[in-house]
């Protein structure tokens, strides 16, 4: 049985550049062999008939569900992991509605929540951490994958909260969602879901 191909992800340090020969989807620098994209780790001995002293190849193949990642202009489902007064902090799970191997973090900046009045937006009464937020990639961001982040559409924002007694809350505005059980009102920047991204 064939050992599990390993995932590799942009910028990943494959092996030493003595080792091996960078084949597509890699590049070399300062004596090491890289990955440039993301995809499945190939590695082959090249047999010319020449020579048994050829280093084997290694590169980097796209699969079809690695080829997935956010990009400028998707619709990204992601949930919040840490908000201050600036931004909230995000993981990205979805591209449209397929889910994503690995993981991408995400920065929803306080002027990129709504499309008005953006001056008084504040961030803790438009997300909260746990929440599920539907977001537009805006911006690729750094090395670190963090991508920005944009809610500021209709159809864009928290789609799934709960309230602090664990149930999950229903919109009753585009600003406040409800706790069913102890009718406690929360501020959020609540989206006004599409049926083509709602996840069950």
């Amino acid at each position: 049985m064939a050992p599990p191909a390993r995932y590799c992800v942009p910028g990943e340090r494959l092996c030493s550049a003595e080792e091996a020969a960078a084949g597509s989807g890699t590049y070399t620098r300062h004596g090491f062999i890289f990955s440039s994209l993301a995809g499945c780790l190939e590695k082959r001995s090249e047999d010319s008939g020449v020579s048994t002293a050829m280093l084997p190849v290694v590169s980097v193949v796209r699969d079809a569900e690695s080829q997935l990642l956010p990009d400028v202009g998707a619709v990204v489902t992601c949930k919040v992991c840490s908000i201050n007064s600036r931004f909230a902090k995000v993981q990205i799970l979805y591209v449209g509605s397929t889910p994503l191997k690995s993981t991408f973090r995400g920065t929803i900046r306080r002027e990129d929540i709504r499309a008005t009045e953006k001056d008084k937006v504040e961030v803790y009464k438009s997300f909260r951490p746990g929440d599920i937020v539907l977001a537009k990639v805006i911006s690729l961001g750094d090395a670190q994958s963090n991508y920005l982040l944009s809610t500021a559409e209709n159809e864009l924002g928290v789609v799934v909260a709960r309230s602090e007694a664990g149930v999950q809350m229903v919109p009753i505005s585009w600003c406040e969602m409800q706790c069913p059980r102890t009718h406690t009102k929360d501020f959020r920047k609540v989206a006004r879901v599409q049926p083509q991204f709602l996840q069950t």
